[in-house]
């Protein structure tokens, strides 16, 4: 198994930290706990950051007209207080003095926290319908800076696929913040090397630029190559992995062993894929037997790849309703 650097992964302070949301509870994400002993968290309320208490009254996001320009403000109805400029220059000091990070989770729909699909009012009053979405002035500021780390809210890491990719991100970034702190070319072109099916995976163009880039052919300083990986290294994850690269990726393994295989475990590899590309199972049986050939063949080189492990394995989670450890049904 993989030895993982611990990301540092700033987390909205009510999940799982505090009871500090705006009614005294906390939201409870069996994600976030399952994280702790694998992730450094710095939790943070905003609200309560810029000398808001616990209990107190909810805020929202009101459109502004004034000065003739529509502008999003953050407002307390209860009260009537405008405290958006308060919220946006606790989140420039925040975010000054916050040094590097891998990742946020952040709480879902807050109108300080939230990054999408927080309701925007037309005015603060109770009754008002809503007007549109968009993201809270807190989490608006951690995406101006940091849309090229791991950001994800609480809500959407409740669906398999976009915890996946959060995950894979955070640590590639993370594994790749020890490389920079290490600063060596040897450190970096074997993190280029493990990395290759995955980066494969995500962008193929950036894969390669990125062995352009690790190869270092103009002899430049290690600082300044550095610099420019990780701002390849950021865009080649910028989205989650589209399943023909996937494909394309079991395929070129399999390119590995074709001349040790027998024609039947070909013939059954090739049609987990079809069922893959279907839609029918996960892409779990084809890394399972790509996998089995590796240890089979003893390919070390194929063993030390990420694809196949790119965060720790305790934090793969089986939906209990196909997991046999669901509850019993014949009861």
């Amino acid at each position: 198994m993989r030895e993982f650097p611990k990301p540092k992964v700033v987390i909205s302070r009510c999940i799982e930290f505090d009871n500090c949301r705006y009614n005294g509870q906390m939201i409870a994400s069996d994600f976030a706990k399952s994280l702790v002993p694998y992730v450094d968290f710095l939790p943070v309320c905003p609200e309560v950051e810029i000398g808001l208490g616990v209990p107190r009254g909810s805020l929202r996001l009101v459109s502004s007209a004034e000065g003739g320009e529509m502008e999003t403000r953050l407002v307390q109805p209860a009260t009537g207080r405008d405290v958006t400029s308060e919220m946006q220059s606790f989140a420039a000091s925040f975010l000054d003095s916050l040094g590097e990070v891998d990742g946020f989770i952040l709480k879902a729909g807050s109108p300080s926290c939230g990054i999408k699909n927080t309701k925007v009012y037309p005015t603060a009053g109770k009754s008002a319908a809503l007007s549109r979405s968009e993201a809270g002035i807190f989490g608006r500021a951690v995406l101006a800076r940091h849309s090229d780390l791991a950001v994800e809210d609480e809500g959407r890491l409740r669906n398999p696929r976009v915890k996946e990719h959060f995950l894979t991100k955070l640590f590639t970034l993370a594994s790749f913040r020890e490389v920079e702190r290490l600063g060596s070319m040897g450190e970096l072109v074997g993190f280029q090397a493990k990395n290759k099916m995955l980066l494969m995976a995500y962008h193929q163009t950036e894969q390669r630029a990125l062995g352009e880039i690790a190869a270092n052919h103009d002899h430049r300083p290690f600082d300044e190559v550095a610099r420019e990986y990780r701002a390849h290294l950021r865009r080649a994850m910028c989205r989650a992995p589209r399943y023909t690269s996937n494909i394309n990726v079991l395929m070129h393994i399999l390119g590995y062993f074709k001349d040790r295989l027998s024609s039947a475990e070909k013939a059954m590899f090739l049609e987990n894929i079809q069922r893959y590309r279907d839609g029918k199972v996960t892409i779990c049986p084809n890394t399972t037997l790509l996998k089995s050939w590796i240890a089979r063949f003893e390919d070390d080189y194929l063993m030390g790849q990420t694809f196949f492990e790119p965060y720790p394995q305790d934090l793969i989670v089986v939906d209990p309703v196909v997991s046999h450890k669901g509850r019993d049904l014949w009861k």
